[in-house]
């Protein structure tokens, strides 16, 4: 017997033209149905109806106090959905209900201290419902300041809040030239584009950390550290996982030029290498810290974009504590493992849950511990059968065999699985290993 495993570990170390659904061949799909049928063993699969004229591409969701499930979506609305955690979910027992319109493609959506928070392309949204008739009467901006030129990579994603009630959201870099028209200056760099800010209680909106491409994904881990996914591209080999901190320059060079500002908290690195590895650059770059983790392109993704960390007490399965990234091209689920070791952060990742039906953007724990999972392809290549889904993952109470976690030790790596081994029949000299170094 040979005992194969994909071992990824991260220590130290998107075309916009619109499309339908990536197709996969009848041998692919055949091979994907197979594999589902195995993983419903552990985790089904269940799909929300959508009523025909709603087009629920999902960019956002929160659960609110009583249960119900609030649903950001990019064409500017935010609908909520009456018992998301019901079985068997129907049309004629769910119901879906407009509670705001007329947003600029939101792409985050939190529930803090009494109302819903989204960020829009130029600010943060606080929407409240004050005379309780199930639709926002007040629309405040609560942050702003970044700008926007028009530029079609111009997004600004969250928020999410923090233990001790900071507001965080990141900041797409503006990817190409910015769009001429009339009264438009045509600047080419805008403030804190590539950046992670913050809103401590009280305070303005500050910027945090620099060198960000597109952090589509934003949340917090069970120690209450914030993290983002961020997209392969300019100066990034393949997608990271990045721990957001005060200071801190995550590699992208377009918003370097806000580190000259008297308020950047991040040094100007000076001229950056060419032809180095991350391993490398990290000795000559001052500031640069690289990722907690890497996801190897197409093996683990190709694009992570939504994540939240499972904080279900074991309703989830064994995987207590990790974060479950969304995948968009590739319409799957992938796991995080994170350890801590001297203040840095450093990981696994793994592939999860295959089979879904569009990008998997967005993710949400409710409270009986399944995963929804917001999709929408955005017009973009994605696998899958339908252009947007809503859809709920549930574990049955069976225990896969996986690996759980993989931890660096001095003498080599500590891999600790879901079930017991036969010692007698699987060894160490049975796992394959592969390493992958990126250019920075």
């Amino acid at each position: 017997m040979l005992l194969k495993i994909n071992l990824i570990l991260f220590a130290l170390c998107a075309s916009s033209t619109l499309a339908a659904p990536l197709r996969r061949s009848p041998a692919a799909a055949a091979k994907l149905q197979a594999e589902m049928a195995r993983e419903a063993r552990y985790y089904t699969l269940e799909s929300f109806p959508i009523p025909g004229d709603l087009k629920l591409e999902v960019s956002g969701m929160a659960t609110l106090p009583d249960g119900s499930l609030a649903l950001a979506i990019r064409k500017g609305e935010i609908w909520i959905l009456d018992h998301p955690g019901q079985r068997d979910p129907s049309l004629e027992n769910t119901r879906f209900q407009r509670f705001a319109s007329g947003l600029h493609e939101p792409l985050g959506l939190a529930w803090h201290k009494g109302a819903l928070y989204t960020t829009q392309r130029s600010e943060v949204t606080r929407l409240r419902d004050n005379d309780a008739d199930g639709v926002a009467d007040e629309y405040e901006t609560i942050a702003s300041g970044w700008e926007v030129s028009g530029n079609y990579h111009e997004y600004a994603f969250g928020p999410v809040f923090d233990p001790g009630g900071t507001m965080w959201i990141t900041l797409n870099a503006t990817i190409g030239k910015p769009p001429r028209g009339n009264g438009f200056d045509n600047r080419t760099h805008l403030p804190w584009r590539g950046w992670s800010m913050r809103q401590q209680p009280g305070q303005p909106l500050q910027p945090v950390s620099a060198g960000l491409r597109s952090p589509s994904g934003l949340g917090i881990n069970h120690l209450g550290d914030v993290f983002a996914t961020d997209q392969q591209g300019n100066w990034f080999g393949t997608n990271p996982l990045v721990h957001l901190k005060p200071g801190v320059f995550h590699g992208h060079a377009d918003a370097l030029p806000d580190t000259r500002r008297p308020d950047s908290p991040v040094k100007h690195p000076g001229p950056l290498p060419h032809g180095l590895t991350t391993a490398e650059a990290m000795k000559k770059i001052p500031g640069y810290t690289p990722p907690a983790v890497w996801f190897p392109y197409n093996k683990v993704g190709a694009s992570p974009c939504g994540f939240s960390c499972n904080l279900t007490g074991g309703k989830f399965g064994p995987f207590e504590n990790q974060l479950f990234v969304g995948e968009f091209t590739y319409a799957f689920l992938s796991r995080v493992f994170l350890e801590k070791v001297d203040g840095e952060y450093q990981g696994a990742c793994f592939r999860f849950r295959s089979g879904m039906k569009s990008a998997v953007f967005r993710t949400h724990f409710l409270p009986d511990g399944s995963l929804m999972l917001g999709e929408t392809n955005r017009g973009w290549n994605s696998l899958g059968t339908r252009s947007f889904a809503l859809q709920r993952l549930r574990w049955t109470g069976r225990l896969p065999f996986e690996m759980k976690t993989i931890e660096a030790r001095p003498d080599g790596f500590l891999i600790r699985f879901t079930r017991r081994i036969d010692t007698g029949t699987a060894t160490p000299r049975m796992i394959r290993m592969k390493s992958y170094t990126y250019r920075y």
